[in-house]
């Protein structure tokens, strides 16, 4: 299918020359930024970011859309049955960044472990090196408890055992054989919880794991352990997460995502609406209580974002747009 046109929503402006010289044979229309309905088009391909919300609004923009590419592993950012619907394919970049992700998960652990950020902060700020106050603790000898055992999920079990801590593993679709391959112990959710010292989360934002971690569970978190959430807001209910590090029960928070980030974004529009939604309000003041807790890290959105990763995802979705122009469809969600 030649002379197809490409509308790409791009995260930063040097893409352009990239995906150029990669897809010599289309017609590129090149935009920077996440989606906008007012953005519409003719393209039979458009790519996007995981700040690119696509729902009916959006697809009822571009009517000659034939392929949505995902510059991401998950896709809950975009509506798959109004996909379905139309007849578009969506494919995505199912494993660019596992060992990515799983390092910058225990960057923010050591960062926790060994109050990182506080050091920095006294010593930038107040121009004191004083050591009161920045007792840590050894990852040796904890245990750490994986949410999923996908290709994230395995690549931190493997680093786990580098720093000699117990793995235990929840996940539904896990392989049996896995956890003597990579020597971890299967439990069920309410176990892992009550027997983690550091719970860390990595599976995508589904129905099933939408606040996986809420307030009915949350209870039975063993006393001062540590969550690390690198996957999706979503998977932790804020309100509850707030309330654990309030009553002591979570001593600390390690969080690359936050729920309703989005609104935190555009935190002055959903403010200024008319009708502003009252759930959505409460979560964003929450995100300011995480964002302002002294034993909480919060990044944006970014345990993806190395040098290498990012070729990665631009040259998978580059192969999957060429699989699509030559009328085969890779990596495909639906």
């Amino acid at each position: 299918m030649p002379n197809m046109k490409l509308t790409y929503f791009a995260h930063e402006e040097w893409e352009h020359d990239y995906i150029s010289r990669k897809l010599p044979g289309i017609e590129l229309d090149f935009r920077v930024g996440a989606f906008q309905v007012s953005a519409g088009g003719d393209a039979e391909i458009i790519s996007i970011f995981v700040d690119s919300h696509f729902d009916a609004q959006a697809f009822d923009a571009f009517p000659n859309l034939k392929l949505l590419a995902t510059r991401s592993t998950g896709f809950d950012h975009i509506d798959l049955e109004e996909a379905k619907k139309r007849n578009v394919k969506v494919v995505n970049v199912p494993t660019y960044g596992a060992n990515t992700v799983a390092e910058y998960t225990f960057a923010l652990l050591l960062a926790l472990s060994r109050k990182v950020c506080e050091a920095q902060a006294q010593a930038r700020e107040h121009n004191s090196f004083s050591q009161d106050g920045f007792v840590g603790f050894d990852l040796q000898g904890k245990t750490i408890g994986v949410v999923g055992c996908g290709s994230i999920g395995k690549h931190v079990i493997q680093i786990a055992h580098g720093f000699g801590m117990d793995v235990l593993v929840y996940d539904t679709l896990c392989e049996t054989s896995l956890s003597s391959t990579l020597n971890f112990t299967h439990v069920t959710l309410e176990e892992l919880l009550a027997q983690s010292d550091i719970i860390t989360l990595h599976v995508p934002l589904t129905e099933k794991t939408q606040h996986l971690i809420n307030s009915k569970n949350i209870s039975l978190i063993k006393k001062g352990a540590y969550i690390l959430n690198t996957a999706r807001g979503g998977i932790i209910e804020t309100d509850a997460l707030v309330q654990a590090l309030k009553d002591g029960t979570v001593a600390g928070a390690g969080l690359d995502v936050l729920e309703e980030e989005g609104e935190m974004k555009d935190e002055l529009l959903l403010l200024s609406s008319p009708h502003p939604k009252e759930e959505e309000l409460r979560t964003v003041l929450e995100n300011h209580y995480l964002m302002d807790h002294p034993r909480v890290i919060v990044t944006p959105h970014i345990a993806f974002d190395t040098r290498e990763a990012i070729q990665r995802i631009l040259d998978t979705t580059i192969e999957n747009i060429i699989a699509f122009q030559k009328g085969e469809i890779q990596n495909q969600v639906t």
